[in-house]
């Protein structure tokens, strides 16, 4: 479970446990700024090993090209020139390579090093600053409240063999790079978009959470309190002792249930550390104002209790707003205070309700942007002019004048019909997902299958009242035809979402947990949009065990964790036509060993071990030992070229096959199953897929249903 959010109705009655969420916070950035400073030792090391690395390199190159080949006769033959040219281009390819190695060296260091330091002083160091000075502040201030309230105490033809297999070696490692870089490319994309969305999300958070502490400021007593059932804050409690040493005060932490009118304290000091006392209950008999003339005293209540007969609790409040918040919380004299028990209402000045004219309205509303703006750009995210949206819905919702059709008058534009509707959602006592049902709607949408969440959203929309039911499927069924047209509006089911989240379902209390719901609110809405047919054309049956499916198979796993190591091939041959029979493969090792196209980093098949994946096992081997390293080189080569013969035959058959068998095989689906990727099939117990073909990643197979092609889990299906 990830970190509790800090609650601004909190700060002010600064609990034990608000104390304890604060240290969990603090305490993970902490750990985020050691975190980074460890990040950032490796990466200075780590640079500096390829700095030391760049430097080997360069040196290795350099001898490579001052080496001289030299030659018996008075001319070098074609071979030698070849070699020495080579050794020489070689040499000028590691330099370039060690260019762009330092090229990275710098991006790194610029673009990935320095903000992360910057990030760690600027922003960490200076939340650690705040977090010192807000403890002396702390100090200062229970101190000064104490004073105030008087309570204070080796041969040249072998060297040549060796340096093409390392050569070989060499690039097999950059090629090998290249390929993960490409398997890594689907992860990358879509991590940028995650970041994205999570960038936009917390934007959006950020913007909410200001404007609620905003409101809080402006009106502190409204939030003061979160409980209608409980009053907390602190007190000063007087413990008498026998004589000569009189009494003394200590600041406990007060709940007072009002019900059972128990007060439980809790002794807490913030200058010892926040350490958290025992907790005492006594019952509460009755509760007077003490009568003092001492202007230190003048806080001070005089609580009879029950538990033990005749002993009378005299405990000091912070201030007189303080003062009568407890007297009118624990029963006492002085008149109760005016800022209790308040709403905060958004859209003032507008009587919305639910009843036959909203209905007809939602109706009139609908027809008319489908009519007339349903490829507007932008609908329902360009908003109309206020006053005009105001005035249309004062007109739709009087049942006197809200006989116009919406679809034929020209005076309201589109975007001020969507602002309308939206506003009247917006201003009904209550949203149509109803505050009763609101944590039951997120709790499906932060976890569990597709399947799962729509399953539970299925039932809880039938918990609606029948009005509210009602209202949303016409207006999800009219949403859901908005999202068809996202080609030309660009409304998609997820923008949708987030302009009608908030809309349609909102909590009954404003607070920063209820801000990090939002997300979620939008996870529900496209839901709702996706699944409209279903959720409002069926009742959900009783709950039965079902059916159950075995586990799937991760496919973006398993492309990367069982893609076997490639090696750099210089030269492409086309397989297609190359005859396992031809003459020419087997007799000339030396065209063998360039005329492969097919790389070992070919992907496993559904079972067995593909031929490339286990001579690239024997190739590494020949090269690891003391073999002679031009029959490493040969062999490989030739275990290489039969490899790709074998796939080439292999694809052959299985070409034949298809053909002759009419399409492939056919399977039939034994467990329901919804796509997770866009490349994967959604299918119900018995669809029949057809021209079923093994996929090249393990456990998932490839065929067609209705006449759509993609992946299908193996284990979810029978051959026929």
């Amino acid at each position: 479970m990830g970190l509790h959010p800090l609650e601004f109705s909190e700060c002010y009655l600064d609990s034990p446990v608000f104390r304890e969420k604060i240290k969990s916070h603090e305490a993970e950035l902490d750990k985020t700024n050691r975190f980074i400073k460890e990040l950032y030792k490796d990466g200075k090391n780590l640079i500096n090993a390829t700095k030391q690395l760049v430097l080997a390199q360069r040196k290795f190159a350099q001898s490579l090209g001052e080496f001289q080949f030299e030659y018996i006769g008075d001319a070098k033959t074609d071979d030698e020139r070849c070699i020495d040219e080579s050794l020489q281009e070689f040499s000028n390819f590691l330099k370039n390579l060690e260019d762009q190695r330092e090229l990275m060296m710098r991006n790194i260091t610029e673009t990935l090093m320095k903000p992360l330091e910057k990030f760690r002083k600027e922003q960490l160091g200076s939340a650690k600053a705040e977090r010192k000075k807000y403890e002396k502040e702390t100090e200062k201030y229970y101190s000064s409240l104490e004073k105030l309230l008087n309570m204070s105490a080796k041969k040249k033809e072998p060297q040549l063999q060796e340096m093409l297999a390392f050569f070989q070696t060499v690039f097999t490692f950059y090629h090998q790079g290249f390929e993960l870089a490409n398997d890594f490319n689907h992860y990358k994309k879509a991590l940028q978009i995650n970041i994205q969305n999570t960038r936009s999300r917390f934007e959006g958070t950020r913007v909410e959470v200001f404007e609620l502490m905003k409101r809080i400021r402006e009106v502190p007593q409204e939030y003061k309190q979160t409980s209608p059932i409980s009053s907390e804050g602190y007190l000063y409690v007087q413990e008498k002792r026998p004589p000569p040493f009189g009494s003394s005060w200590v600041k406990r932490y007060c709940t007072f249930v009002k019900e059972q009118k128990i007060l439980h304290m809790v002794t807490f000091d913030h200058r010892s550390g926040g350490k958290m006392g025992e907790t005492e209950s006594v019952t509460l008999k009755s509760c007077v104002r003490k009568t003092t003339d001492m202007l230190d005293r003048r806080f001070c209540l005089d609580i009879e209790i029950t538990d033990r007969p005749g002993t009378v609790l005299t405990v000091q409040s912070l201030s007189e707003d303080d003062h009568k918040f407890w007297i009118h919380a624990m029963g006492g004299k002085e008149p109760a205070g005016q800022y209790l028990g308040k709403t905060y209402s958004k859209e003032r000045g507008i009587d919305a309700q639910l009843n036959d004219v909203g209905l007809s309205f939602v109706k009139n509303a609908i027809n008319a942007i489908e009519t007339r703006g349903i490829n507007d750009q932008g609908l329902y995210r360009v908003v109309g002019v206020s006053s005009k949206v105001q005035k249309l819905l004062s007109l739709m919702i009087d049942e006197k004048s809200n006989d116009v059709d919406l679809s034929t008058c020209e005076e309201w534009d589109v975007k001020t019909i969507t602002s309308t509707l939206k506003l009247y959602l917006r201003s009904l006592p209550e949203p149509l997902m109803t505050y009763g049902l609101y944590k039951d709607f997120i709790a499906p949408a932060k976890g569990g299958s597709p399947e799962s969440r729509s399953q539970a959203i299925h039932c809880l929309v039938h918990k609606l009242p029948e009005k509210n039911r009602l209202v949303l499927g016409l207006l999800l069924k009219h949403l859901a035809t908005v999202a068809a047209h996202s080609k030309l509006n660009l409304m998609t089911v997820a923008n949708l979402g987030v302009v009608f989240g908030p809309t349609l379902m909102r909590p009954q209390e404003d607070t920063v947990a209820a801000i990090m719901d939002l997300k979620f609110q939008n996870i529900v809405v496209e839901i709702l949009i996706e699944q409209h047919e279903k959720i409002f054309g069926d009742v959900p049956g009783p709950s039965s065990p079902g059916l159950s499916a075995p586990t799937r198979q991760s496919k973006k796993l398993s492309v990367r964790q069982n893609r076997p190591l490639a090696v750099y091939n210089p030269k492409k041959v086309d397989l297609q036509t190359v005859s396992p029979t031809s003459p020419d493969v087997g007799s000339n090792s030396d065209e063998a060993s360039l005329g492969s196209n097919e790389s070992v980093s070919s992907q496993s098949t559904a079972s067995g071990t593909p031929p490339e994946k286990a001579n690239h096992g024997r190739l590494l081997a020949s090269l690891s030992t003391g073999d002679s390293p031009g029959a490493c080189i040969a062999v490989a080569a030739s275990r290489l070229n039969s490899g790709a013969l074998t796939k080439a035959s292999s694809d052959g058959d299985k070409t034949v096959d298809g053909v002759t068998g009419g399409g492939g095989k056919r399977a039939m689906a034994v467990y329901p199953c919804e796509a997770e990727h866009e490349s994967e099939l959604s299918f119900q117990v018995g669809a029949i897929f057809r021209a079923v073909v093994p996929s090249r990643e393990p456990g998932w197979l490839e065929g067609e249903l209705e006449g759509k092609k993609g992946l299908i889990p193996e284990n979810y299906v029978e051959m026929l």
